[in-house]
């Protein structure tokens, strides 16, 4: 049985074939791809929702070619070892689908079945991850109104996304765990001294969560070898700073040939905190 929900009304929603659609008969149509918009208007104002092509396209060339491959394998092992048999996962913010599937893929090899979810405001984007596998149930949705149903996770993964606690922990069951990842303090620096003249490292906030216990905290440092300027600029298009920079700044990495740049993450594991 889904556990999405429909967003009007909050009622289940049952797949009939073509659209998902709940006890008061509010209808959402399968896209050929595969993913669902569950997008209401109200929960998007009128900005441009979530990554835009190029950022989504630069991404997963960019992921495609193992460069953060380190990351992914241990967001993998971290997700495995929190993971049971018959879980529900959910990645909420899943992007083009790179770390979704991986996991599914890592779950798989360790004989753990569950039914994973995943979850971004961008349709682009979703629809991207809906190509890459057919085994995901994806939906276009925010992370600040998460169209799954209250108490029926059991592991939910959040791969650079916005954080809303109050909706993780919401969707989450008593005990259930949230594993996040996030940029550490060195993270990318070549890549921002190549661009500004006065850099500044990423400021790590306290770990401490509201509702949550936390577990653990994993470094995964490695540097990256990009041997070409095109994948320079598919790393900096993937990041917020490719729409801070001016374009004095963007012409100093079109210049470039080749960097040597540290991938520097934080992957944290959280509890849910019981009733």
């Amino acid at each position: 049985m889904s556990v999405l929900i429909c967003p009007v009304c909050g009622g289940m929603l049952e797949n009939t074939g073509k659209s998902l659609v709940c006890g008061k008969s509010h209808s959402f149509d399968i896209a050929r791809s595969g993913y669902v918009n569950l997008l209401l208007s109200k929960h998007i104002g009128k900005a441009i929702h979530g990554d835009n092509k190029l950022m989504v396209q630069s991404r997963r060339d960019f992921l495609d070619k193992g460069y953060y491959s380190p990351l992914c394998e241990a967001v993998c092992d971290e997700v495995v070892k929190n993971t049971k048999d018959c879980s529900i996962v959910l990645d909420a913010g899943c992007g083009e689908g790179y770390y979704t599937s991986a996991v599914r893929e890592n779950l798989e090899d360790s004989d753990i079945s569950v039914k994973l979810y995943g979850v971004d405001i961008s349709k682009i984007a979703v629809e991207y991850a809906a190509k890459r596998d057919k085994s995901v149930r994806f939906a276009a949705a925010s992370v600040f109104h998460l169209p799954v149903a209250t108490g029926s996770c059991d592991v939910l993964l959040t791969m650079f996304a916005p954080y809303c606690g109050e909706e993780y922990n919401r969707v989450l069951k008593s005990g259930g765990i949230m594993i996040m990842a996030i940029p550490s303090e060195s993270h990318l620096w070549e890549l921002k001294k190549a661009i500004y003249d006065t850099p500044y490292k990423n400021e790590v906030k306290p770990y401490e969560l509201d509702g949550f216990e936390h577990l653990s905290v994993r470094h995964v440092s490695f540097n990256m070898e990009l041997p070409d300027n095109t994948d320079i600029l598919s790393l900096f298009s993937m990041t917020p700073y490719y729409y801070k920079t001016g374009r004095t700044e963007q012409e100093r990495l079109e210049a470039l040939d080749s960097l040597t740049v540290q991938a520097d993450f934080e992957i944290l594991t959280y509890r849910k905190k019981g009733n």
